[in-house]
């Protein structure tokens, strides 16, 4: 009985022994390892190389000012760069009413006409009347993206006019001014006679004017107009 015990176990270490050896073998050839997948090695991707020319940072002449400057971080900083302020040489001014509103408010469109980005900032400075002296007040706040137009490109900004029941005066036209960077800048500097478009014969003005931020989402302004 004793002899029988030895051999058994001799046999039962020899197969342990084998069983090893193949899964030594399998890991050398290849295999898998505790059930898990080989990682497979990365396929090298093509490489191309661009073809497109960098656009130069456009560059422009400030009215009154000294020379070409280039562009110019946004408000806030953050490293972000926009094109140079709107000047009336840059840029064509529609009017319009919106329909059903009895003419209560204003919507003032800038097309860039130029061949270069230009950033409309803060508010227009809008005058009513040949003695006005303060432009009109702002309304809402400013959005968080700048309102910078290319070329063609259409910048907005609302006007309100008056409220039913109140004393108005007429006028045929108005002037518009444009500000820098610099919130409230210009504020002196002659702004511009603007003729009403075809559609708006006349405008009646209220005691409290507003005029509302630069935009180029229309929609933002028509909620600013009629939801605030």
């Amino acid at each position: 009985m004793r002899a029988a015990r030895n051999r058994w176990k001799t046999y039962a270490l020899g197969a342990a022994a084998i069983a090893a050896l193949l899964s030594s073998t399998a890991c050398e050839s290849g295999g898998t390892d505790d059930g898990k997948s080989p990682t497979p090695s990365a396929t090298p991707s093509a490489t191309t190389t661009p073809t497109t020319t960098p656009v130069p940072t456009p560059t422009s002449t400030q009215p009154g000012g000294g020379g070409a400057t280039g562009a110019s971080k946004s408000p806030g900083g953050g490293g972000k760069t926009t094109a140079e302020a709107c000047n009336d040489n840059d840029l064509s001014i529609a009017t319009s009413f919106w329909r059903q509103d009895s003419g209560q408010h204003l919507l003032i469109t800038a097309t860039n006409m130029s061949d270069k980005p230009c950033t409309l900032y803060h508010y227009p400075y809008v005058r009513f009347g040949a003695d006005a002296g303060e432009p009109v007040a702002a309304m809402g706040s400013e959005p968080k993206a700048i309102a910078t137009i290319g070329p063609k490109e259409k910048g907005y900004a609302g006007v309100f006019l008056f409220r039913g029941g109140q004393e108005t005066f007429t006028v045929t036209s108005f002037a518009l001014g444009y500000q820098d960077r610099a919130l409230n800048s210009n504020r002196d500097v002659a702004s511009l006679d603007i003729s009403l478009s075809g559609e708006v014969d006349s405008l009646n003005v209220g005691p409290n004017p507003r005029v509302s931020y630069w935009n180029t989402d229309l929609r933002a302004i028509e909620d600013l107009m009629f939801r605030s």
